[in-house]
């Protein structure tokens, strides 16, 4: 599995972690690391999330891990591609569920909130769950996408000033 990483300056530290202990693992995935380097406090996260969503929407790579502060930006930003399906994570549970359930191709982390060890554990939960592909997980995962493809074809109605 082709496996991309992005974060921004306070999840640099974290990313490297990660991609290092992935590595050594020996899983037999390719890891991917778009950036950052946390050379320049002003990395925005929805740089990095777009960057890393991009990737997941042109086929670059099968799943993301999306590491900012608390995860909650990384997350937000990286939903709004088409394609992708991000959220936070920081138990092993919801890692691997969020794949087999959800279909879910990013996991975010927050590197203020949890530490190597469990994003360790969340990452490798998340790498091996595969979708379920069970009717009912189907059945839910097919009006996600009819939601992002009516999100997208349908006028933006802007509210007006009173």
């Amino acid at each position: 599995m082709r496996v991309a990483f992005a974060a921004d300056h306070a999840g640099v530290e974290l990313k490297a972690e990660l991609i290092r202990r992935l590595a050594a693992a020996g899983l037999g995935h390719e890891l991917i690391d778009l950036g950052g380097d946390g050379s320049d406090p002003g990395d925005d996260y929805p740089d990095f999330a777009a960057r890393l969503g991009h990737a997941i929407r042109d086929g670059a790579a099968d799943r993301g891990i999306l590491i900012c502060g608390s995860g909650v930006g990384a997350s937000v930003a990286a939903n709004k591609i088409p394609g992708v399906r991000a959220a936070i994570c920081h138990d092993t549970y919801s890692a691997h569920q969020g794949v087999e359930h959800d279909d879910m191709n990013v996991l975010t982390l927050g590197s203020r909130v949890i530490g190597p060890e469990p994003a360790l554990e969340c990452s490798v939960a998340f790498l091996a769950a595969r979708f379920s592909g069970e009717p009912r997980h189907r059945r839910r995962l097919d009006k996600v996408l009819a939601i992002e493809r009516e999100a997208a074809t349908r006028p933006q109605n802007p509210v007006s000033a009173a």
